[in-house]
């Protein structure tokens, strides 16, 4: 029954599980504090100490017990609001605990709430320093005996069995020697068991770089199988198509990352090998121009090319924005997205086939099975992450030797990311703005400046410029949301009414064509003002549009924030972007908006994000199963990262297949993790 248990809450199967079910902390049982040195600073305290009093109050679920605890030096109030009968039982006044927990104060009084408790009992272990290791375990798993405690008796019970052959070397002598790694054997007991604190650190080390290790080694293995022996059609020649655009009608001249870019492009479709490269580039870096160029290179070698976007909003604006570049050339471009008409798509699935549509952009519409192409040899696919790896795959499949892909995401991505991410991919970086962008400014203010804000937005408008006001959208809570962006619209049209002032309002509500004509009113600038949820985040670009107001700017991440900030600073006129929030804000908050108000340079903004949330929250950096590290974190152990990275690079430059002697055993070791067969099941 407890191995059901495990198996259920913990996800504990084999005793392989057990030993990398890694405690997340230890408790020094020889620091014991005395109560007088606890400063509002303290964080987490252990303290011995007699229990002089015990009170229960309340009733039902305002019921809560207060303890004293008292030392030689002063006391602390213990406070408990669940498992009060069951505590109040097992405590005695009179008698001493040991009492570890995180302080907080109130009226001067430092007080822990819901501590660790348990008899206290001043006998040394075996004269050192001992470290208990702390698991995290479940309420249900507590009540049928299976507590942190339980769980370190099995653990301790484990290694009881192993020996150093059970848990045998991984990683190369030379790379053990480099870094003087302590055994993996050692590594694995000291992490849960560790005699000292240095032990610990040098147990976490050892697993740290070797998970970012072995996760670097396979990637490195994919990168460089695909780099030698994945067939790719071959782009000759720099031809007519992009020489004449080039030359005679690129609208403003290349920055220099551009132009990087675009070599790194064409050195990658030459070389006969598929290219699989993602390019991450800041809110307006001028992806677009770098994505038309490439597709015109492909057209000159005699392939088609398409361009895949998640949302039929940003397939249209492809369209648009290509179309108006191409305006003098004579290469067809078509769309295709979900509300194509019947005859239309009939139209434009014939021509792909027939090969006389050379670019074809849409939604995921692109990869149904009818549409055939006759010779694809450039895909593009926008902001991936809202793309899985089976969809991206069927684009692959559209041609007997797999097009070149690009992947474009406008969410940069932190380098630290992008390695242990993205590190099958070859990237490359945007990050430098076209001239002529000038640097958003970016202010934060509370809710009583709203009639300022809107004064602001009336001279802007009456300057010929245009502004947005976003509301959030939490989709648990969508009706409030609903109602709050209603009333926010009548607030905005009560600051500026008809006919002097024309507002439009966009939500996830709407008819996508009640939708699309109101953008395309605020596009047009019938409407001055575009009151709108996020669904504006990515895709819409209005060169006329100034200010940008976002209403609860705390409820919103990093990312978005500068997604949303990104739809103005378009024109060659100086925009806006004012963070509007209420008083109460999270310290969270406070670091998100102080960001967005230092800076306008997404990567400094992605790093910050990846620091506030950690990784697992950024989208689509699950899809890579590469993130779920048990031990090493991308954001607190980037130098081991980095060291991990230079390592595996100088290993497969060396020898790219591991057959020499000395990565014998990681080889061996990679095979064996193939199957995954672990050791045998607990039970």
């Amino acid at each position: 029954m407890r191995a059901v248990s495990l198996q259920k809450d913990l996800s504990l199967f084999t005793f392989k599980d057990l030993l990398e079910f890694f405690p997340y902390r230890h408790i020094d049982k020889t620091g014991i504090c005395p109560i007088s040195e606890i400063t509002p600073q303290t964080e987490y305290i252990q303290v011995a100490g007699r229990l002089t009093s015990l009170d229960v109050s309340g009733e039902g679920h305002r019921k809560r017990m207060t303890a004293t605890l008292k030392d030689a030096t002063g006391f602390l109030e213990l406070i408990w609001f669940q498992g009060i009968n069951w505590i109040h039982k097992t405590l005695v006044v009179g008698h001493e605990y040991l009492v570890f927990g995180r302080v907080s104060f109130f009226m001067s009084t430092p007080q822990i709430t819901h501590p660790e408790i348990e008899v206290y009992s001043p006998e040394k272990k075996d004269g050192k320093a001992f470290l208990e290791p702390v698991y995290s375990t479940t309420e249900k798993l507590k009540s049928k005996g299976l507590g942190g405690r339980q769980i370190a008796k099995l653990t301790a019970h484990l290694f009881g069995l192993l020996s150093e052959k059970e848990i045998p070397e991984n990683l190369p002598e030379s790379v053990i020697e480099q870094f003087q790694f302590v055994s993996r054997y050692t590594a694995f007991r000291h992490l849960h068991f560790p005699p000292d604190q240095q032990s610990l650190k040098k147990a976490q080390d050892r697993l740290k770089f070797e998970e970012f290790f072995l996760a670097q080694i396979r990637m490195g293995l994919m990168k460089s199988r695909r780099h030698r022996y994945s067939q790719g059609v071959v782009f000759e020649q720099v031809g007519d198509l992009f020489n004449t655009f080039y030359h005679q009608h690129l609208p403003f001249s290349l920055t220099g990352a551009q132009k990087r870019v675009l070599r790194e492009i064409r050195q990658d479709c030459a070389r006969g090998r598929q290219m699989n490269r993602l390019l991450q580039g800041d809110v307006g870096s001028g992806k677009t121009i770098v994505a038309l160029l490439s597709m015109l290179l492909a057209i000159d070698n005699g392939f088609q090319a398409c361009m895949m976007a998640p949302t039929e909003i940003l397939a249209q604006q492809h369209y648009a924005t290509i179309t108006s570049l191409l305006k003098d050339m004579s290469v067809p471009v078509r769309l295709l997205t979900g509300s194509v008409g019947a005859k239309q798509r009939r139209e434009i699935l014939q021509l792909t086939e027939e090969g006389s549509l050379p670019i074809l952009i849409g939604t995921h519409a692109l990869i149904e099975d009818t549409v055939k192409f006759k010779n694809l040899g450039f895909a593009i696919v926008d902001e991936q992450h809202r793309f899985g790896v089976a969809q991206r795959a069927r684009l692959w499949a559209k041609a007997s030797i797999p097009p070149h892909i690009l992947i474009m995401t406008a969410t940069p991505i932190p380098r630290t990311l992008a390695m242990t991410a993205y590190g099958d991919l070859d990237y490359s970086v945007m990050d430098e703005l076209p001239p002529g962008r000038q640097p958003i400014t970016t202010v934060h203010r509370y809710d009583h400046s709203r009639p300022q804000i809107m004064d602001f937005i009336r001279e802007q408008v009456h300057a010929g410029r245009q502004a947005y006001i976003i509301f959030p959208l939490i989709e648990e809570s969508e009706k409030v949301d609903y109602e709050n962006l209603m009333k926010g619209y009548e607030e905005v049209k009560a600051f500026f009414p008809e006919p002097k002032y024309y507002i439009s309002m966009v939500h996830g509500r709407q008819k996508p064509e009640v939708k699309e004509t109101n953008m395309q009113r605020f596009v047009s600038r019938d409407t001055q003002i575009m009151v709108s949820t996020t669904v504006i985040e990515v895709g819409v670009n209005v060169p006329n549009a100034t200010v940008m107001v976002i209403e609860s700017a705390e409820k919103f991440g990093l990312s978005q924030l500068h997604q949303l900030r990104g739809r103005v600073g378009r024109g060659a006129e100086k925009s806006f972007c004012i963070l509007l929030t209420g008083q109460k804000l999270t310290n969270e908050a406070k670091q998100r908006l102080m960001t967005m108000c230092a800076t306008n340079d997404g990567f400094k903004i992605a790093e910050k994000d990846l620091e506030l949330r950690g990784p697992g929250d950024i989208e689509g950096t699950r899809q890579s199963g590469e993130l779920n590290f048990k031990l090493a974190s991308i954001v607190q152990d980037k130098q081991w990262l980095e060291l991990a990275k230079e390592t595996t690079d100088n290993i497969l430059k060396d020898d790219p297949d591991l057959s020499t002697i000395q990565n014998s055993r990681l080889k061996e070791y990679l095979l064996s993790q193939k199957g995954k067969t672990a050791w045998s099941k607990i039970s």
